[in-house]
This record gives C-alpha cells, structure tokens and sequence, in this order.
C-alpha cells in the first residue's frame, strides 16, 4: 500500500487483528519517506511484515516509471535501517518452495535441504559440500510468491499504454459498491496467464488498455478469497486463505485502495481440503 497513506489505511485493514503499533507506524513515517529519496523511487509501497522466530521482516517496495517493472525490494529489522533485496530469480524461488517452517528472522540463517533433487546430489557430488540457501534468498523469492499469487489491483485503477508500459489511471474514481463486490472487478497485479489463452471472442468485449491482467474469479481453488464489507458497509476487503495474512481494502468510489501482508511467510497448502 501507498507510504504516504499507511496511517489511514491500516485501519481500514485492522479487521483481521492485524497491524502495527504506534511507534512502529510513526517511525515508518519518516523512513519510508527518507527511502524513497535516498534511492530516488517514484513511489514507495510498504508491502507488509514476515515475522519470523527471533524477529521481523518489515518490507518496502520502491517503482519506477513503469509500475509493472520488477520492483525494489528491501527489508528492515526495526523499520528505520533498510537493506536492498537482491533481484529475484526463478531458480530463488524453486529453492524456496522445497523449504518448509517458519522464517528465523536472520537474514544469514541457512537453511540445508532435507530432500535432494537429482541436481543437488549431483553438486553434492562435484562440490563436496551439502547445498543451501539463505533466509535472505528466501525472503524475496516468497515476497515474489505472495505478489504473483495474490499481489491485487481494482479493475481500471491502471492503464497498459501502446508501447507495452503501466501507469496509474488518472481516471479512475473506484468501483461501485456493486462492482467491488465481485471477484471480477480485481486484477492480478502480475503477467497474465489465463487471459494469453482466451480465444479472439472471449477477448472481444475487453478493453486493451484495462483488461490486460487476469480477474480473481478463475483463480484455484475456486473459494481462495474471502469478500467483506466492513466499517459499516463502506470498506469491502478481500482476505486470501491461500496465504493467510494478505488482506486487500477497496473504498467504493474512491481511489483509496491496497493490499498488506502480515504473516508467517508460509502457503497454507490445506486450502484444498478446507473447502
């Protein structure tokens, strides 16, 4: 969610128990904004907390021009001194979906994998030495999990230009109250996968500009999002058992919306038996 607008947003998302205390999100405050400046951001997003055994990751994104761009990632132990994520590879995160437990809150923890594929053993051979990674390549490979599974925008809140760049909708004024009620009205905020196979008449009725993302509502399993309407009926926030602690907030026919993440780090893989 937008830095300069975490103190309000938080309570909108403080539904699911979840938060910060007010030391923490006065002293957010002024480190964000020093982050954005020092490392010449155009936006910063405070992207949630991954609590660890020992401690906490609290993590910050910072974008470019183009908001679909990889963005920065960095992590603090304190909220105040902030560290830059290395960029995240897919070989990252394969390593780190084969690891199981909670984080240790130590970035130079490593972890040993407790089942070798045949390409571990085979470096196991070569290098005599037993493969690992640490809890830092972990961390922004499951930051990057989290974001494509369950990273999510309003329908129109951006625009996809002629050259193939994203920016923020001008436009955009929120979806009704009828609309924010349903899963189709939001948008995976990551490269698309079920609309590259749409056929040329399901594609008909889409706006090239807006509907360039997948919506929620082919998403599995099918009951992954939870729809609430909360504060009176005037916030509709969507919450993902799929990774528990992703809690996104929408205020109808305002551009106030955003996602937050306050969790373990870990996929609930009992989702499917839980339905």
């Amino acid at each position: 969610m937008e830095a300069s607008l975490l103190p309000a947003a938080l309570e909108l998302v403080s539904g699911g128990g979840a938060g910060l205390s007010p030391e923490k999100r006065a002293v957010l405050g002024s480190s964000l904004l020093l982050l954005q400046r020092d490392y010449r951001f155009e936006r910063v997003w405070f992207w949630g907390c991954i609590q660890g055994v020992c401690g906490a990751y609290y993590i910050a994104e910072g974008l470019g021009p183009d908001r679909a761009a990889p963005r920065s990632r960095l992590y603090s132990l304190n909220c105040v001194e902030w560290s830059l994520l290395p960029p995240v590879t897919e070989e990252m995160v394969m390593q780190a979906g084969r690891l199981k437990g909670r984080f240790q809150g130590d970035p130079s923890f490593e972890y040993e994998y407790t089942e070798r594929n045949a390409e571990d053993a085979e470096r196991l051979f070569e290098d005599g030495k037993e493969p690992v990674i640490k809890e830092e390549a972990r961390l922004v490979a499951t930051i990057e999990q989290i974001d494509r599974a369950v990273g999510i925008i309003p329908r129109g809140a951006f625009v996809k230009t002629p050259l193939g760049s994203v920016s923020e909708n001008r436009n955009f004024e929120g979806l009704s109250l009828t609309e924010a009620k349903r899963l189709s009205s939001y948008f995976h905020f990551t490269e698309p996968v079920n609309l590259k196979n749409k056929t040329l008449l399901e594609k008909a009725d889409l706006d090239p500009s807006t509907d360039f993302l997948d919506s929620l509502e082919h998403d599995i399993p099918q009951g992954s999002w939870t729809v609430q309407l909360e504060k009176g009926g005037t916030v509709v926030v969507l919450r993902s058992l799929l990774w528990l602690g992703l809690t996104f907030y929408h205020v109808p026919m305002t551009k106030q919306y955003g996602y937050i993440y306050f969790g373990n780090g870990e996929k609930n893989l009992d989702l499917p038996f839980m339905l």
